[in-house]
């Protein structure tokens, strides 16, 4: 069985270049297929999106996803090591129940609260996916610092290591796939979450699905969800790839 997970595993992660070339071929040629959607939607008086290019609208995406991602996992991890420190142990149902609130308002939620004190753009998107996406980074860092065995803390200490030490060169390795597992779900979540930025003004994929939706043009709404769909898959091949690298000895026990 574990043979078997290991070469799922392994013909998933040279997925990943084929995917990255579909996405690519995806962004620069779907303007193309414009007598495609002609013929599938005749009703429709413009079939295709062509209010911004689709790789403007791609970079603009990644680079939401990209900051956003980037808060949460800085806060998911300093929070989750401050949680299993002497120092913050105490403190940790607090931390842990702030994060879940996080994941309790929905980002649209958040959104409506945000734009009136913000105003419109890319700020309160990235307050919002940024507050979604830290509580599996924070869940996958305890869980991963929770399960290096206690013996191990322990021959480190023998070893004379202090308490960094022995988080940077024992327990974060360790822990690596686990986290690892956390922010791939933040990251995958905020690539499908980042497209609802649209509504209050930020540039990304979403914006030809809420016109769409808006105009009653299912054209737009498709080319906008395949774009996403493929940028989500093309991350989460990444993230596998990445997880082999970092447990080669998981996967070849």
């Amino acid at each position: 069985m574990r043979f078997v997970r290991h070469e799922q595993s392994m013909s998933k992660s040279r997925l990943v270049w084929p995917m990255l070339a579909l996405l690519l071929l995806a962004v620069l040629g779907l303007a193309e297929l414009k007598p495609v959607f002609a013929a599938l939607f005749p009703e429709l008086e413009r079939p295709m999106y062509e209010q911004e290019s689709f790789s403007s609208l791609m970079l603009a995406h990644i680079k939401l996803v990209g900051a956003s991602s980037s808060l949460a996992i800085l806060a998911g991890l300093g929070a989750g090591i401050f949680a299993t420190r002497s120092a913050g142990r105490e403190f940790r149902p607090l931390i842990e129940t702030l994060a879940a609130s996080g994941q309790t308002f929905p980002p649209v939620a958040v959104l409506a609260v945000a734009v009136p004190l913000i105003g419109f753009g890319e700020l309160p998107a990235l307050i919002a996916l940024a507050l979604y996406g830290w509580l599996p980074v924070l869940q996958a860092t305890l869980a991963g610092l929770g399960s290096v065995p206690q013996e191990v803390r322990e021959s480190a200490e023998g070893l004379g290591m202090n308490s960094r030490q022995r988080l940077l060169r024992i327990e974060l390795p360790l822990a690596a796939p686990v986290i690892l597992a956390g922010i791939r779900t933040s990251v995958i979540v905020n690539i499908g979450t980042a497209a609802i930025a649209s509504t209050v003004g930020a540039k990304t994929l979403g914006l030809p699905i809420i016109v769409g939706l808006s105009g009653f043009n299912t054209a737009y709404v498709i080319q906008g969800a395949v774009l996403v769909g493929l940028l989500a898959v093309t991350a989460d091949l990444a993230f596998e790839a990445l997880a082999r690298r970092l447990s080669p000895w998981r996967l070849g026990a």
